[in-house]
C-alpha cells in the first residue's frame, strides 16, 4: 500500500512539473507573438521599413555644342529661321524644331531638370562621373541627320551629319569613362534608323535608342542591350470622348506612298484600297498643311492603316493612338516599345502584309468589327496613350528611362565578363547581340 501511494505522489509531482513548463512556455511565445489585433499593425510598420529600390545613377556628358544645340543652329541657319550665316551669341536659347525623332530633346532637357522636379523618375542624373552607374550622351543624331535633308551642299561648305558623326566618336574614344568598359554602360540616341550609320561599328557595345532594327545588323542592335522607343507624335492628341458617331471614315491613311524595302508594300496597298467607298488613302509628305489634314483624318476615322515605311516602324502608329484611331499593323517586321507593360492586341490589329493585300479582304473584315469592340479599342487606347506622349510627365521620358535602368544588370555582367575572358571564338554571336525569334507569330484578324 505504501509502495502504491509513493508511485501515485511521483506521478502526481511529474504531471503537475509538465504542466508548470507548458505554463511558462505558452506565456513567453505569447509575449513574442503579436495578437490577431496586433498583426496589421506589424506587417504596415515592416512594409514602411522595407528598403526602397535606388535609382540608377545616370551622368549625362558636357558635350561640345557642335554635337547639341550647334546642330540647333545649323538646322536653323539652313532653313532661314531668322539666323545669319554667322553663329549666334547664346546657342542655348535656340529652340529645338519639331520634327518625328523628339525624343533625343525630350530626355536632353529632363537631365537639365533639377531633381526635385523629376518626382518618380527610376534614374538620378549625378555630376560626378565615378558615381555613375550609367553614362548619357546627348547627342542630337537624328536632328543632324535632317539638317540639309533635300538641301544640295556645295563640296567644302555647309552643315556635314558625317563629319559630325566622327567628330563624336573621336572625342568619345578620349574619354576615359568609354574605355573603362568599351562603351558597354553608355545609353546613346539613335532614335532615326540612319542616325550614326557611318559610326555603328564603334558604338554597338552602348546601349542605343532605337525606333526599330530596320538597318542595325544583328552585332549591331538587338533587344538584349537596346531600348525600341516611340516616335514623337505628329498630330494634335484626341481630347473628346470615345465613340463612332463622328468617325464616318472606316479606314484612314495618309502619307508617302512610295518607300524602299518593306514599305514597298505600301503602293500595293493603295491599288487595293483607293478604290473603297469608305476609305481616304492619300499621299502627302510631312508639312504642316497635311498634318492638319493627317489630324482631321484620324479623327474621325475608326481605324487608321499603319503599312511598314522604309524600316518596319513609322510615326504613324503613334499618331493613330493619340487619336484613338484603332491601328491597323501591316508591318510583318515591325517592333513596338514598352511591351512589358503593354499588350498591343488589346488595342491594335495585326494583318500579314500578303494577307492584306487580297482585293477587299481587309476592309470585309473591319466593316465586320461592331461598335462595341471599338469602344473597346478606344477605351485602351486612351489608358495607354500616355506611354507614347513625350511632354507628359508619366509618359515616354519616364518610361525610356525605365527600360534603360533595367539593362543595369546585363551591363555589368557583361562588363566584367570582358574583362576576364582572353580568347573567344568570334564566328559565335556575342550573348550582348541575341534577336528574338526570326521567325515571328503573326496574328491576323
Amino acid at each position: 500500500m505504501a509502495r502504491k501511494s509513493s508511485v501515485l505522489q511521483r506521478a502526481a509531482i511529474a504531471v503537475i512539473s509538465v504542466i508548470a513548463i507548458y505554463a511558462i512556455l505558452n506565456a513567453s511565445v505569447s509575449r513574442s507573438l503579436p495578437s490577431s489585433s496586433d498583426l496589421p499593425r506589424q506587417l504596415i510598420r515592416e512594409e514602411e521599413e522595407a528598403p526602397i529600390q535606388p535609382k540608377v545613377k545616370v551622368y549625362m556628358y558636357d558635350l561640345p555644342t557642335r554635337f547639341t544645340y550647334g546642330v540647333i543652329e545649323q538646322h536653323a541657319i539652313v532653313r532661314g529661321g531668322g539666323i545669319n550665316k554667322s553663329p549666334v551669341d547664346d546657342v542655348t536659347a535656340l529652340k529645338y524644331p519639331g520634327h518625328q525623332h523628339m525624343h533625343e530633346w525630350y530626355l536632353f532637357s529632363d537631365l537639365n531638370r533639377p531633381e526635385a522636379d523629376r518626382s518618380g523618375s527610376p534614374i538620378a542624373r549625378v555630376l560626378d562621373p565615378a558615381d555613375a552607374d550609367l553614362f548619357y550622351v546627348p547627342v542630337f543624331s537624328s536632328l543632324s541627320l535632317i539638317v540639309n535633308a533635300g538641301r544640295p551642299v556645295e563640296p567644302g561648305s555647309g552643315y556635314s551629319d558625317e563629319r559630325m558623326q566622327e567628330g563624336l566618336i573621336d572625342w568619345l574614344e578620349r574619354q576615359e569613362w568609354w574605355r573603362r568598359n568599351g562603351g558597354r554602360d553608355h545609353v546613346i540616341p539613335a532614335g532615326d534608323p540612319n542616325a550614326l550609320y557611318r559610326i555603328l561599328d564603334r558604338v554597338k557595345n552602348a546601349v542605343l535608342l532605337v525606333a526599330d532594327f530596320g538597318r542595325l545588323r544583328p552585332d549591331q542592335g538587338s533587344f538584349v542591350k537596346d531600348v525600341v522607343i516611340p516616335y514623337s507624335h505628329r498630330v494634335n492628341i484626341f481630347t473628346g470622348e470615345i465613340g463612332v458617331e463622328s468617325r464616318n471614315t472606316l479606314l484612314f491613311f495618309m502619307g508617302n506612298r512610295y518607300r524602299k524595302d518593306g514599305g514597298k508594300v505600301r503602293d500595293l496597298l493603295f491599288q487595293v484600297l483607293e478604290k473603297e467607298g469608305d476609305v481616304t488613302i492619300k499621299h502627302g509628305t510631312q508639312s504642316r498643311e497635311n498634318r492638319r489634314a493627317a489630324t482631321k483624318g484620324m479623327h474621325t476615322s475608326k481605324f487608321c492603316l499603319n503599312p511598314a515605311g522604309d524600316t518596319p516602324s513609322a510615326c504613324r502608329l503613334f499618331d493613330s493612338i493619340v487619336s484613338l484611331c484603332v491601328p491597323v499593323i501591316v508591318s510583318d517586321s515591325i517592333e513596338l516599345p514598352f511591351e512589358d507593360v503593354i499588350d498591343y492586341r488589346k488595342f491594335s490589329i495585326f494583318v500579314e502584309s500578303n494577307v492584306a493585300l487580297k482585293p477587299g479582304f481587309l476592309v470585309k473584315k473591319l466593316r465586320k468589327i461592331g461598335t462595341k469592340k471599338i469602344l473597346e479599342y478606344q477605351r485602351e487606347m486612351k489608358s495607354v496613350r500616355r506611354y507614347f506622349d513625350y511632354g507628359n510627365p508619366n509618359g515616354a521620358v519616364k518610361e525610356i528611362w525605365r527600360q534603360v535602368s533595367q539593362k543595369l544588370p546585363l551591363i555589368k555582367l557583361m562588363s566584367n565578363r570582358d574583362k576576364r575572358l582572353v580568347l573567344r571564338n568570334s564566328t559565335e554571336p556575342d550573348c550582348s547581340c541575341l534577336c528574338t525569334n526570326q521567325t515571328g507569330l503573326i496574328t491576323s484578324i
